[in-house]
């Protein structure tokens, strides 16, 4: 039977350092654990589809009984005073009241059916009204292109080549083929030249992105076919909330006074 570290540490951090309480579950050398804290892991085993039944409470009892008994332990040996503790028990609480923060704000600000339709109207009038089928060869200079646009230009077979010398990992195998493509999906040095090739065609020129230099050669286009709202409307309204949580945390910086001293 297994339970986050992070439970068990918040059970930590809350059991009762006094007497018998008449909430406790246990005492541990005279030293309580609550029974609200037993409820806390029950309730979050159980939210996780866990049936929590006789033998997981004995787990979760006897799991809490163990920290409690090296916790004491800890504690005789002053470990809870050492400065790395201190700040570690420190960062925990702050990370776990700002991560009960945050999800309050995204409870309490939900994504309606009405922005997510309307930013998916943005996706596919961003993904365009037509698909890209292509191959390339990426090299580290623009001299190693040109000699490969020159291979090409007496015959050489793209797909070949590409499986010899193309570093990228994701479509060399593949004979350069990177599939069907949205120009807004692919950096835009890369999608302005392959959107101007004829069918067939081979860029010319080297083409230059942050990942290096593009040998691009266009198969076929077709009209767009963007994925259908129910496919991407999980994804859309977590790009929105996290859109509203940047734009609070935004707001948060504009009203505080922040001094760094060093």
């Amino acid at each position: 039977m297994k339970f986050t570290p992070t439970l068990i540490a918040l059970a930590i951090l809350s059991m009762a350092s006094s007497a018998y309480a008449a909430d406790s579950l246990a005492t541990v050398n005279g030293k309580a654990i609550k029974q609200s804290i037993y409820d806390y892991i029950a309730k979050d085993a159980t939210a996780r589809g866990q049936k929590v039944d006789g033998q997981v409470k004995q787990a979760i009892t006897n799991k809490l009984i163990d920290s409690e008994l090296v916790y004491q332990e800890a504690q005789k040996l002053g470990l809870d005073k050492q400065a790395d503790y201190l700040a570690r028990e420190e960062l925990s609480r702050r990370e776990l009241l700002t991560s009960m923060y945050l999800q309050d704000f995204v409870k309490k600000n939900p994504i309606s059916e009405s922005e997510t339709k309307s930013a998916y109207e943005e996706y596919k009038k961003a993904y365009g009204d037509k698909e890209y089928s292509a191959r390339h060869i990426l090299v580290k200079t623009e001299g190693e292109a040109k000699d490969i646009i020159a291979q090409l230009g007496k015959g050489g077979d793209f797909a070949k080549i590409a499986k010899e010398k193309s570093l990228d990992p994701g479509s060399k195998e593949k004979g350069g083929d990177l599939g069907w493509f949205s120009p807004a999906s692919m950096v835009k040095p890369f999608s302005d030249v392959a959107i101007n090739l004829q069918k067939g065609s081979i860029s010319t020129n080297p083409v230059q992105t942050q990942f290096g230099w593009h040998v691009i050669k266009l198969i076929d286009t077709r009209t767009a076919q963007p994925l259908p709202y129910d496919k991407v409307k999980d994804g859309i309204q977590k790009n929105l909330q996290q859109r509203n949580l940047e734009k609070m945390m935004a707001e948060l910086r504009t009203k505080a006074k922040i001094d760094i001293s060093k």
